[in-house]
């Protein structure tokens, strides 16, 4: 097995005090940036959310020699549509589908009034690339051959969909790790997802990322990466539980860190450098799901150190000084000393005298 770091000797448990203050500092960011952004008069709302949950106008244009991606982003741009998502069609060859912001506020978004608005935003900025294809002659650069409406309706539905799904997920790895291994791991790991999650979003609600479905499959894909950091160590504090039954649980997790960093630090570095590729390279159509695992990568590798598991000692010696404030045990004898026997009491003495004159 491949190890670039050897004999490591950090007292990560005696480091949880500052790093669990830098996590709560992160949340209460978050927490601030979206009630001040909910609670301000005039203000956006706490999430900058995408066609796919508020609600918009999906256009499909069909290109008889189509433009680059980035060219058709820019023209919507011009016309004061920046945040619109941009996807080729998989089933046609030239076909590229348009998603735009919600035009309205309210039901007006699902109107036809404000689909044709939309389209014509699209048709005004796609006049660059030629002109379009008139219907009776087939002669032309581009037509729009469909717009339809996203309504908020469904994307309340979308969103409610999605917040089952993860809360399902976390059930299951709750319930995984206490069969597993003990309730107490299960609860520090699905407490640590939460964690990871909530620090990913806080992220989105400061710097106002586009939230969308793909930023869901992101957040699924970081439940899974960091539970899975988090499984190898616990599962090596049990196995030096195992080999070193005199140590205390707080020198035994410390050293279940220090041998699984290497494995740590290769895998969240690959995974790391593969998603700065995605932020980098990915274009707008990926912006929102590599964002979502850059951030949640490095928050995962740092929960499994500064979270789950100061968080599982802290229970489990609260676990155990409760259970031995609750039972009366009996003084242990010295070693060595002498066996303590039970004095007779006076009147049987006094028989014993009788007896015996």
């Amino acid at each position: 097995m491949l190890r670039i770091l050897h004999d490591v000797k950090v007292d990560w448990l005696g480091l949880r005090k500052p790093l669990l203050m830098f996590s709560i500092l992160l949340l209460l960011a978050g927490l601030a940036s979206a009630i001040g952004r909910w609670a301000t008069p005039g203000g956006t709302e706490p999430f900058n959310l995408g066609v796919d949950f508020k609600g918009g106008t999906l256009v499909t244009v069909d290109f008889k020699s189509p433009p680059s991606l980035d060219d058709i982003r820019n023209s919507l741009a011009g016309v004061g549509m920046g945040d619109a998502v941009i996807q080729p069609a998989l089933d046609k060859q030239g076909r590229v589908l348009i998603k735009l912001a919600q035009q309205g506020a309210g039901e007006e978004a699902t109107s036809r009034a404000e689909v044709d608005l939309g389209a014509a935003k699209v048709e005004q900025a796609l006049s660059g690339f030629g002109q379009r294809v008139d219907r009776s002659t087939g002669e032309g650069d581009w037509d729009i051959v469909s717009k339809d409406a996203v309504g908020p309706v469904a994307g309340r539905q979308l969103r409610n969909q999605a917040i089952t799904v993860t809360l399902l997920a976390l059930v299951g790895i709750l319930l995984y790790i206490a069969f597993r291994y003990e309730w107490t791991y299960g609860a520090s790991a699905v407490i640590t997802v939460f964690h990871d999650v909530l620090v990913t979003l806080a992220f989105f609600t400061v710097f106002q990322w586009e939230v969308n479905l793909t930023t869901i499959a992101a957040l699924l894909t970081l439940v899974g990466f960091s539970v899975n950091d988090t499984i190898v160590t616990f599962d090596r504090v049990r196995e030096n539980l195992r080999l070193h039954r005199r140590a205390t649980l707080y020198d035994t997790t410390n050293e279940a860190i220090n041998q699984t960093l290497s494995r740590t630090v290769i895998t969240a570095g690959l995974v790391f450098l593969s998603v700065l590729a995605l932020v980098l390279f990915g274009g707008e159509v990926l912006r929102s799901f590599s964002l979502a695992l850059f951030i949640g990568v490095i928050i995962g590798t740092y929960s499994t150190i500064a979270i789950s598991n100061p968080l599982m000692v802290w229970w489990q010696q609260r676990l155990e000084r409760a259970g031995r404030g609750g039972t009366k045990e009996a003084p242990p004898r010295a070693e060595g000393g002498p066996r303590q026997t039970r004095s007779t009491p006076a009147p049987a003495k006094r028989r014993a005298g009788a007896a015996a004159r």
